[in-house]
């Protein structure tokens, strides 16, 4: 009863509409200045990089992220009158049991994936260590990550989720929107630029995993972990000239990057792998009904509260 928990606030479908409609406008924005401009994002990187040094740009990317974060938790508190606990989890208290372990597992495995990488294909990488600077990096990642990753969870498989529901009266159309939309935030990314739209396979197909992890296990704390870790590992890890974080990582991949078959094993293989993982974990049941099945109307909803309210 994921969604279902957006009835605990102050409810009002505009309030659900303001955040979202700012954020892709402004997205869209930054889209269209991006394909008109006559130099690449990755030449505009690399100017403000060699200007300011990775460090500050990352910073600079990252807080505007890290603000909206704290929007989203401010606006769900004040104008919707509604606990960031609800916001969160279907659960009683957040499970940070369950943010950790996403977290561990997810890192564990990226650590391990980029390293046989690293070990099969030693040409591809060289090492990049610089110790002042990458504990400057490590630093600036271990706060301001997880607070980007967040925004995102909480903006769209959270405020979004919540709100599309509630309005749809089911579960299909926020998993579909904001997947979609989820990718398609990632669209000005200078790996798209590079690679081609075809990598937007990856950015939706990552947004159908989130919110399919979201909606089985009613609440977003896997999702969170999960997410913190893959932004977080990868930039400390492995960093490249046509990434959106250039970072003073440990490695950098100097090889020439290219779209192939690959771009599906993450959403064919890897995904549906994690979530027969997290299913057997947490013994998911009733898949069809939390993913494709109707929202409770709100008076349905807190009779239920108020015959159970151990469930709250």
């Amino acid at each position: 009863m994921y969604i279902e928990q957006g009835y605990k606030g102050n409810i009002g479908l505009w309030k659900y509409a303001v955040i979202p409609w700012a954020f892709i406008a402004f997205m869209a924005l930054n889209y269209i200045a991006t394909i008109n401009s006559p130099v690449s994002v990755e030449d505009t990187m690399a100017q403000i990089i060699e200007k300011l040094g990775s460090n500050l740009v990352l910073i600079i990317l990252l807080i505007p992220l890290a603000f909206g974060l704290i929007v989203v938790l401010l606006w769900t508190y004040i104008v919707h009158h509604q606990s960031i606990t609800s916001l969160t989890t279907s659960r009683k208290r957040i499970d940070w049991k369950r943010v950790f372990f996403a977290f561990a597992f997810w890192g564990g495995i990226t650590v391990l994936l980029t390293g046989i990488d690293i070990y099969l294909s030693p040409d591809d990488y060289v090492l990049n260590f610089d110790v002042p600077k990458f504990f400057v990096l490590l630093l600036i990642a271990v706060i301001l990550i997880p607070m980007q990753t967040s925004f995102e969870e909480y903006l769209f498989r959270g405020h979004m989720m919540q709100g599309l529901g509630i309005w749809a009266r089911n579960r299909w159309v926020p998993l579909v929107v904001t997947s979609v939309l989820f990718g398609l935030m990632h669209i000005a990314n200078p790996e798209v630029e590079k690679l081609g739209l075809g990598i937007m396979v990856y950015y939706v197909g990552t947004g159908f995993f989130l919110a399919i992890l979201t909606l089985m296990d009613e609440g977003l704390e896997l999702a969170l972990g999960f997410h913190a870790a893959n932004n977080l590992i990868t930039a400390l890890l492995v960093t490249a000239d046509w990434t959106a974080f250039q970072t003073h990582s440990i490695y950098r991949d100097v090889s020439e990057p290219g779209l192939g078959w690959d771009v599906l094993i993450p959403v064919l293989v890897i995904y549906p792998l994690l979530l027969l993982f997290f299913s057997r974990k947490y013994g998911w049941k009733n898949w069809k009904e939390k993913l494709f099945g109707k929202v409770m109307a709100q008076q349905e909803f807190t009779a239920l509260q108020d015959e159970q309210p151990h469930l709250a």
